[in-house]
């Protein structure tokens, strides 16, 4: 096996490019997600056009016996992880007030509790070897209060936060822990979240391979923070800045349909 990656969420948008990013590079790869046919049909690619291993799991990871039968199925086959890539996630606009619960628990249990659960699975595995790769994708929504998509923007708020936090008690371990925070980005979040008519998501969006291919580098180099794009970069930069209360107002605004 060569240093494989874990990656979750991997069935589209960034987990799908992180997937072909991960394969160019010569990593086989454990790919996880609800849907079989997507990762069946990318298992076939990522074999045939680079050679790679490629292992795919079926789970609904907002289930916490999933997530422990996935660690436990890839102990079973005595699989030792390079890399542990949580991408897995979702978004949705509503106030929240109006919003579904059920949704807002999927979306804590996956975007939060789900990514928390399987790095403390597989870390102490990574820090027993020495060596290995933790990557969490956030979002820019990790540096501002997000009106109408509240849980979501906290949600990527508190992967920043514990990611950072888990960087700085690997050091000397080998063991690195990166967060991406992509801006907004072209790919089926947008029609999933109910945000394709946001102002924020309008214009020249970055592609998730673009994505992808950032942040597979930034983990490598064991970047503890990686915002992707020059703008977003300068976002984050004045929103520690600016009065909390206001960018609130500023993202409510932006956050109607346009």
């Amino acid at each position: 096996m060569v240093k494989p990656l874990l990656i979750t969420g991997a069935s589209s948008g960034i987990g799908y490019e992180l997937a072909r990013v991960g394969a160019a590079h010569n990593h086989d790869l454990i790919l996880v997600a609800r849907r079989a046919d997507r990762l069946q049909a990318l298992q076939q690619e990522l074999t045939n056009r680079w050679g790679v291993q490629v292992w795919i799991y079926v789970a609904d990871l907002t289930d916490a016996q999933a997530r422990q039968q996935l660690f436990d199925w890839s102990q079973d086959q005595a699989i030792r992880l390079y890399g542990l890539v949580n991408n897995a996630g979702f978004g949705h606009q509503d106030p929240l007030a109006e919003a579904n619960w059920e949704r807002q628990n999927a979306m804590l249990q996956l975007n939060i509790v789900a990514l928390t659960h399987l790095t403390r699975l597989y870390l102490p595995g990574l820090i027993a070897q020495g060596q290995g790769r933790i990557l969490n994708v956030a979002s820019t929504a990790a540096f501002l209060p997000g009106p109408y998509m509240a849980v979501y923007f906290a949600s990527k708020a508190y992967v920043r936060s514990f990611t950072t936090a888990i960087a700085s008690e690997l050091q000397g371990t080998g063991v690195t822990a990166t967060t991406l925070c992509p801006g907004p980005t072209r790919s089926e979040f947008q029609e999933q979240a109910g945000v394709s008519n946001s102002k924020l998501f309008q214009g020249e969006l970055p592609s998730a391979a673009e994505v992808a291919a950032y942040g597979y580098t930034a983990m490598e180099q064991g970047q503890a923070i990686a915002v992707h794009g020059f703008m977003n970069q300068v976002l984050t930069q004045l929103a520690r800045l600016l009065p909390y209360e206001g960018l609130a107002e500023q993202i409510k605004t932006l956050q109607k349909d346009g």
